[in-house]
């Protein structure tokens, strides 16, 4: 094991962030310089903290699969190369997961029971980061090419990871995109306070070196029929996301002004790349309510204060969470629910278990929210009485997740069928209703977390392979029906 008394005489310290006043003036990752390198004089020792489980529960809580308390003690002994080695053995893409992922490992690490978990998210990103900045990352090419052809549509990590893993493999595959750059969600839906761009290109040149083919600004189902693709390709793969937002069933939902986070965090992504984005939603000079929570609801409100809005609020149905486990979910579930984040210190209001009633409206455009406290009573939520309160709102963006993949166009023509969720519907293997056409991540799982798409991604390749080969020597860490382990 790492250091035998590490969790006995270290306490849990995460990355420093950079003052909140500081980091709102530019859209940087907010600390001083890469996480990995604000990691490097504490890393070692939270390593050390470890203590090499006889039944390593963050293994198991891990989708992917990492070797937690391998990579623990190999950066406790200093051993950097090894690490990223191991690293990389299971996960494609570390720096995602490292600066994005909401940790199940963690959740389910031992020294959680009744302390401070190890702090396995931030000894990942420690460990990539440093690789990347020592030069050992490089492209890892085939040393034979099959005659098998693949086309990917999407490219977010769930793509992503599957077209690394079949051109590692020999095939030729070719990734589809409809925006102008490639990354998905990653690319204009993350803003760059969480994921600098720098760190997705320096990937993806890896793996145009590797041999993997990238077509963007094309609308597969519009520009090139789904036909057309299972004329020319082997196996398709839909890696499309979830990209129907869901909405809001409360008076006034209609009227001007309201607009789904997505949207807007898109907008404003592309604006911080330079590009011409007629008609923005800008938060600039606006009181601006954020309906909902989670990771999009922060970037929306580190988004919304970056652009200089006069207020920002935001309105979290869920109770704030203490981190104290509840009944129905010990240890090592993962803890899910609203918890304080660290955007919430950049400036805005955040208000855990309250929920609108009302939008309210002046000549078409939104004016204020009307909301009320929520608390749960024998397992149900009810309105407080007396809390009831309006918020002034100019701009109300709508962070409540997605009901399924849009499916006018490519999943209509083709006849895919979805399953219960509204989602595409798969079997074990990943294979839709449709000969030859595979299905990945969000499109099929649902919205869910970075970690769970690229896993999602390595085992359909698997299936993929095995389906163009016969067999496969590719890792199948995940099915289909797996879920994270908070469910």
């Amino acid at each position: 094991m790492s250091d035998p008394r590490g969790f006995l005489t270290v306490p849990r310290e995460v990355v420093p962030r950079r003052p909140a006043e500081e980091r709102v003036l530019d859209w940087r990752e907010p600390y001083a310089g890469t996480p990995g390198q604000a990691l490097l004089p504490i890393i070692a020792q939270q390593a050390g903290r470890c203590m090499d489980c006889g039944v390593p529960f963050c293994h198991a809580g891990c989708p992917l699969g990492n070797l937690i308390p391998e990579l623990n003690d190999l950066i406790w002994r200093d051993d950097w190369v090894e690490a990223v080695d191991r690293l990389h053995a299971t996960n494609n893409f570390p720096e995602f997961t490292g600066r994005l992922c909401s940790p199940p490992c963690e959740s389910a690490c031992v020294l959680g029971v009744g302390g401070d978990p190890v702090t396995i998210q931030n000894v990942e990103v420690a460990i990539v980061d440093r690789a990347w900045a020592d030069r050992r990352v490089s492209p890892v090419v085939s040393e034979w090419q099959t005659d098998a052809t693949v086309a990917v549509v999407g490219s977010g990590p769930a793509g992503l990871a599957l077209a690394q893993q079949l051109t590692r493999a020999g095939h030729t595959v070719v990734v589809f995109e409809r925006s102008d750059a490639v990354g998905g969600l990653l690319r204009y839906g993350i803003p760059d306070f969480k994921l600098e761009k720098s760190v997705l290109d320096r990937r993806l040149k890896q793996m145009r070196l590797e041999g993997t083919l990238f077509r963007t600004d094309v609308n597969v189902g519009v520009d090139v029929t789904g036909q057309e693709l299972l004329e020319r390709f082997d196996a398709v793969v839909l890696a499309i996301g979830s990209a129907k937002s869901r909405r809001i069933e409360v008076p006034g939902y209609d009227l001007g002004g309201i607009h789904q986070a997505v949207k807007y965090l898109i907008q404003a992504n592309m604006a911080v790349a330079g590009k011409a984005v007629p008609n923005q939603v800008d938060a600039a000079g606006k009181n601006v309510v954020i309906i909902g929570g989670g990771r999009v609801g922060e970037a929306c409100l580190g988004t919304a204060l970056r652009q200089g809005a006069a207020s920002v609020t935001m309105l979290d149905a869920g109770p704030l969470e203490t981190g104290e486990r509840p009944a129905d979910k010990p240890w090592p579930m993962q803890l899910v629910g609203s918890f304080a984040s660290p955007f919430d210190e950049e400036g805005g209001t955040h208000l855990y278990g309250v929920s609108p009633t009302r939008l309210v409206g002046k000549d078409g455009q939104v004016s204020s929210v009307e909301a009320v406290d929520m608390q749960v009573v024998d397992g149900e939520s009810q309105p407080v009485a007396g809390s009831e309160r309006s918020v002034p709102a100019d701009l109300v963006l709508l962070a409540l997740g997605s009901v399924g993949p849009q499916t006018d166009g490519l999943l209509d023509e083709l006849g895919i069928e979805l399953g219960d969720n509204g989602h595409i519907a798969r079997d074990d293997a990943y294979r839709t209703n449709v000969r030859r056409v595979f299905c990945c991540g969000d499109a099929g799982r649902g919205l869910s977390q970075v970690v769970w798409a690229i896993a999602e991604g390595r085992a359909c390749a698997a299936s993929v392979d095995a389906w163009l080969q016969g067999s496969s020597q590719l890792p199948h860490t995940v099915k289909p029906a797996d879920g994270p382990l908070a469910v």
